[in-house]
């Protein structure tokens, strides 16, 4: 069969870059256009890629979450084993630690000091204002979410005000992780282990676009996890995937179903016990297994799969500290294997909400600027009341009768005498705020009401980004909805999702419910074939010039080039928003160098959130990244004279295949002349 290629002229080397944030206007875009297509564009096409042996001996994941993070592996010659990381050296009394805080200590001239519990710990103990020149880091991934020009040169603000760029940061993190895992993987493995032969897993947010993935990938080589010069030894997991793939493997034992509890006002029909007691009991039974750290999954799907039929779907919602994150599959029989059938959505509805209502709250008692100036000048007492309510947060549950207590730290009463000359107690009162009572013994009691309060905003968001995705006819006839991630945990989040959606579907809660990412990353970097088929999140192309047609195409848009007509900016797509693509389905295009001797071919990506789009300028079209294409010096042609020569060189050609359907997106390309493999790179990071 002939497969239409596309060719493309490029009459410049290089093309203006174009500011992320704005659309191109005609008149700059035509220096970016000078594409000409000479076939119709073809669609993606399926190269079929036999599944392949593991090549690597071991495989680390690493979940690196927003409020907690850690690592598992497991060795691919024992592949239903998944070992957790050893417990961490300190810890909250009452939470079982398989996870640690993200959070990090950088010394006063910026050397890595601690992670986790650790860096939480010193940072603690540090004197008042010793700690003020130590940098110290508490849920920073969040900021690579909400940057919309995230570059390298981004930067992250430590609690003392000092800044750092991220990418240093997180390749701090990653470090710590790499090290403690290596020794980990190296005390249980018979075998010396090279570093070639571990394979590297690190979770992100489905939510994520690809600047975001290509940082967490750059902070993974700055860190020597592996070397750019290997890429396939790191693969970039999505959070809800991850989650997904491990629901597969469930037993019925393994799982808590909401269904299956009929409940009214946080009680059981008979009224005699608490909605959330099969969910202590469950955390109870896994306090208990916790000493062995290595959870066995199974070969095939698990027993809870029995009931679906083929074709029947699910929804996973990833509920994590930053971000809450859906997605679709519909599990294939037999072979196991998953498919997206509606792009991932979800937003910065985390349980981090929660954290910030509070902090707004104590801002509404004590004055914003009483609070920003204890922050400033006492960051590590600040850090000591997140944490205290950190705990109280995690015991909130509907239907509760006694308040919750909040130490205060003696430094906020103390400081705050200072600066407003009245007491703590005297504040409370004057806020008229009801739901917040004083205790004598330096606590601020929360009742149920303010804790709702707190919780609600968070959890109605949720709850309506659930409902609205279920109203999609692509996702029409959900038989299950599990519920993952560190803030599924939370009995207030369990009812409300229970009351709105209990009679559409099941809901399913894992136990362990805070590791179902990290063990599906393990389960993804043994066969990252798992997950077949992928929905687009975005429409992404290339602006190209083609034949004007009067009446057609407006005349701004109007080109004259060599006694020719064309019409620029025209958007070339390459893939379209929520369009189904399957693994190692590529689309094809190929380009021309404008001149002899050219080395580099740059072309301009655009991306755009709707698929009703014709023109790069069109609003919403967004110039996202960069296609590189090194070209090697041509090899002379066998009796080639002269002119023929260059005749050949100008229509030398440089075949580029990009994939879509992995969680990157990937570019490969060839010297069609030579057969020679080309340099080909994709940036999404340098806008």
């Amino acid at each position: 069969m002939a497969i239409n290629f596309l060719s493309f002229v490029f009459n410049s080397p290089n093309f203006s870059g174009d500011d992320l944030s704005a659309p191109a206007s005609p008149a700059t875009a035509r220096n970016d256009c000078s594409i000409t297509p000479l076939t119709p564009s073809p669609s993606p096409r399926v190269e079929v890629r036999p599944r392949m042996a593991c090549p690597f001996s071991v495989v680390v994941a690493i979940d690196f979450g927003t409020t907690s993070s850690g690592y598992a592996f497991s060795f691919t010659q024992d592949s239903e084993a998944i070992h957790m990381m050893k417990r961490w050296e300190g810890g909250d009394p009452g939470v079982a630690n398989q996870k640690s805080p993200t959070c990090l200590l950088l010394t006063p001239d910026l050397r890595f000091h601690s992670f986790g519990f650790a860096a939480r710990d010193f940072y603690h103990d540090l004197d008042p204002e010793e700690a003020r020149h130590w940098l110290y880091f508490d849920k920073f991934k969040m900021k690579i979410h909400s940057t919309s020009d995230l570059t390298m040169e981004t930067e992250l603000e430590a609690v003392n005000g000092r800044k750092v760029t991220a990418i240093e940061v997180f390749a701090h993190a990653l470090r710590f992780f790499r090290e403690h895992a290596l020794k980990e993987v190296k005390d249980q493995s018979s075998s010396v282990l090279e570093g070639e032969e571990i394979r590297w897993v690190i979770t992100v947010p489905a939510v994520w676009r690809q600047p975001a993935k290509q940082f967490m990938r750059e902070a993974a080589y700055l860190a020597g996890l592996v070397s750019s010069d290997c890429p396939e030894q790191l693969l970039i997991a999505l959070e809800p995937e991850a989650a997904s793939i491990y629901c597969r493997k469930l037993r019925l034992h393994q799982v808590i179903d909401l269904s299956m509890q009929p409940i009214t006002n946080g009680l059981d029909m008979d009224g005699s016990r608490p909605f959330d007691s099969s969910f202590r009991q469950a955390r109870e039974q896994l306090r208990r297994s916790r000493h062995s750290r290595t959870f066995l999954v199974e070969s095939g799907t698990g027993e809870l799969w029995s009931e679906l039929q083929t074709g029947d779907r699910y929804i996973v919602a990833d509920c994590g500290g930053g971000t809450v994150d859906l997605t679709v599959h519909q599990i294939e029989q037999p072979q196991g294997t998953l498919k997206e059938l509606y792009k991932a959505s979800g937003g910065p509805y985390g349980a981090v909400g929660v954290d910030l209502a509070f902090e707004a709250m104590l801002c509404q008692i004590f004055g914003e600027d009483f609070i920003q100036s204890f922050k400033a000048k006492r960051p590590a007492a600040w850090v000591d009341l997140t944490i205290a309510f950190e705990a109280r947060k995690r015991t909130a549950a509907p239907g509760r009768a006694n308040a919750l207590n909040i130490s205060l730290p003696f430094s906020f009463i103390d400081y705050y005498k200072r600066h407003r000359g009245q007491s703590v107690e005297a504040a409370l009162r004057k806020s008229n705020m009801n739901i917040v009572k004083w205790s004598s013994q330096g606590m601020l009691r929360l009742t149920q009401e303010a804790m709702n309060e707190l919780f609600q905003p968070t959890i109605v968001n949720i709850v309506k980004h659930i409902e609205e995705l279920m109203a999609k006819p692509e996702v029409h006839g959900v038989r299950f909805l599990f519920l993952v991630g560190g803030f599924a945990e939370s009995p207030m989040l369990q009812k409300a999702v229970q009351k709105a959606l209990g009679r559409t579907c099941r809901i399913i809660i894992p136990h362990d419910v805070g590791l179902t990412i990290l063990k599906g990353a393990v389960l993804f970097g043994l066969d990252p074939t798992v997950v077949r088929v992928r929905r687009c999140p975005l429409t992404y192309g290339v602006g190209v010039l083609n034949r004007f047609v009067e009446g057609r195409h407006p005349q701004d848009k109007l080109l004259i080039k060599d006694g020719r007509e064309w019409c620029t900016d025209i958007l070339d797509r390459f893939v379209s928003v929520d369009q189904s693509v399957a693994l190692g389905e590529v689309v094809r295009r190929s380009y021309t160098p404008a001149r002899l001797g050219q080395r580099k071919i740059i072309i301009n990506i655009y991306c755009s959130v709707t698929d009703d789009v014709t023109y790069i300028s069109d609003p919403g079209v967004r110039k996202c990244g960069t296609i590189t294409l090194d070209l090697p010096e041509p090899l002379p042609l066998p009796g080639a004279v002269g002119g023929a020569g260059a005749a050949a060189a100008e229509r030398r050609e440089i075949r580029a295949t990009m994939q879509f359907g992995d969680t990157e997106i990937k570019v490969t390309a060839v010297d069609i002349m030579s057969n020679r493999s080309v340099r080909a790179s994709i940036d999404f990071l340098s806008n």
